[in-house]
């Protein structure tokens, strides 16, 4: 097992979830603190609340991993008397930590709302709002079929052969003969000065981000055996990794939005939400989620087909445009989002895992939804 720090967690965290997938304005990253300084205990939560922060000091934390930000908007001062300015100053103290990723995770692939669609079961799941395209591009380089192997790996494990969040290591080969002469100075792996070479080789293609590019050509020269590899890079039109706002999916089986409610409500396991409907008994069958606020980006649901659309913290007015625009919604609430704190603990541990750290991550165990419901009293 060995110590890390914060800069070496939140690197690797964002070789995942880029801080450029924010929307603009949003400050996401490094809140308080020092990423110099070791880690060896983190607490993930939702939201940085007063309680979460003594919860913090209890369980000896030094990092929090929050998906709120906690300074949402610039602080004017440090009056202390305030209690959510007190905490600032206590997180400085103890020495702790804290990070946010916001709207780059809910943007993720694989991140916030496909957390939440993939609780609710949906199928052929797709973007509900494509914000950011990110082009890629094609790689080929030739290898003696010996070394073949060695050098598709060594790309492929610095970031090349990824199409989807859903297949890694992607590639295709040619069978070719490459021939060659080595000259006067040449220091040749294969063949001699001044002799006419044929080899067996194979020709391997795969796509590669821009964001990986440099690593992926580091490893080809480090692994390929020639002096001189001979390779390609040209840019795909045909196909850009996409990321945005929001999914849309299928019912496995269509329901009618009474049951339907019933379900949502059992899945996020909460007391009671909003709805706007005409119609209790309509069936539902193609589902819009965004988690927390994103009311004003119901006509992306609409115009993806959705029978509902779910998000939290919806406003009056925005909430009269819906239905004036015939969009039956759920309001669950912006908590629905706690659901991050067990898939952040499992991909963080499993991160521990990988890399040996000497590391414990842990999940706050503070409710901060403020409302009550009336069932509940």
């Amino acid at each position: 097992m060995r110590s890390i720090t914060g800069y070496e967690f939140i690197e690797l965290f964002e070789s995942h979830v880029p801080t450029w997938l924010a929307e603009e304005g949003d400050p996401v990253g490094l809140h308080l603190g020092d990423l110099s300084r070791p880690v060896h205990r983190i607490l993930v939560t939702l939201d940085v609340r007063p309680e979460v922060v003594q919860e913090a000091i209890e369980k000896q934390v030094d990092f929090i991993f929050s998906h709120h930000p906690p300074i949402y908007r610039p602080l004017k001062n440090l009056d202390v008397s305030d209690k959510q300015t007190k905490m600032y100053v206590d997180l400085l103290k103890h020495d702790i930590s804290v990070y946010a990723a916001h709207t780059n995770l809910d943007n993720a692939n694989n991140g916030m709302n496909d957390w939440l669609s993939e609780a609710l079961g949906l199928l052929d799941v797709e973007i509900m709002d494509v914000t950011k395209r990110v082009p890629v591009k094609k790689i080929s380089v030739c290898v003696p079929n010996a070394e073949c192997n060695r050098v598709r790996l060594a790309m492929t494990e610095a970031g090349a052969g990824n199409i989807s969040d859903e297949y890694s290591h992607c590639s295709y080969e040619a069978q070719g003969v490459g021939r060659f002469t080595p000259l006067e100075g040449a220091k040749p792996a294969i063949g001699h000065i001044n002799e006419p070479e044929a080899v067996q080789e194979k020709k391997i293609e795969m796509i590669v981000e821009d964001k990986y590019l440099a690593d992926v050509l580091e490893a080809l020269y480090e692994s390929h055996p020639y002096e001189e590899p001979i390779y390609e890079i040209y840019t795909i039109n045909n196909f850009q990794r996409e990321y945005g706002l929001g999914r849309v999916g299928n019912l496995a089986l269509p329901m009618t939005l009474r049951s339907f409610i019933q379900y949502v409500k059992d899945v996020f396991q909460i007391e009671g939400m909003r709805f706007l409907a005409a119609d209790l008994d309509q069936t539902i069958s193609r589902v819009a989620i965004c988690g927390g606020d994103a009311g004003k980006y119901y006509r992306k649901a609409i115009k993806k087909g959705a029978d509902v659309y779910i998000t939290g913290d919806v406003y009056y007015h925005t909430a009269h445009d819906m239905q004036a625009d015939g969009l039956t919604v759920i309001d669950p609430g912006h908590h629905i989002e706690q659901i991050c704190k067990p898939k952040l603990l499992g991909l963080f541990n499993e991160w521990k895992k990988e890399n040996e750290w000497d590391l414990e991550v842990i999940a706050s165990e503070i409710n901060t939804d403020p409302f009550i419901f009336d069932s509940q009293l």
